[in-house]
C-alpha cells in the first residue's frame, strides 16, 4: 500500500514539475510577444504624431488644420 501511494506522489510530482515547466516557456514567450506588441503600439503611435505635427505645418497653424479636416470630412 506504501509503495503505491509513493508512486502516485511520484507520478503526481512529475506531472507538475512538467507543468511548470511549460507554464514558465509560456511565460517567456508571452513576454516576449508583449514587448514585441508595446513596441511596434511604440512606433505607430510616434508616426501618428509625426504625421499630425507635419499636417499642423503644411496646412499653416491649428486652425487652419481644423478648417481644412472638416472641409475633408464634410465634403464641401
Amino acid at each position: 500500500m506504501k509503495n503505491t501511494n509513493i508512486n502516485e506522489n511520484a507520478r503526481v510530482r512529475g506531472s507538475q514539475a512538467q507543468t511548470g515547466a511549460r507554464v514558465q516557456t509560456g511565460t517567456e514567450v508571452s513576454k516576449g510577444a508583449m514587448i514585441a506588441t508595446g513596441a511596434l503600439g511604440s512606433l505607430i503611435g510616434t508616426w501618428a504624431v509625426a504625421c499630425f505635427i507635419g499636417g499642423l505645418f503644411a496646412a499653416g497653424g491649428p486652425l487652419a488644420f481644423a478648417k481644412s479636416w472638416i472641409t475633408a470630412v464634410s465634403g464641401m
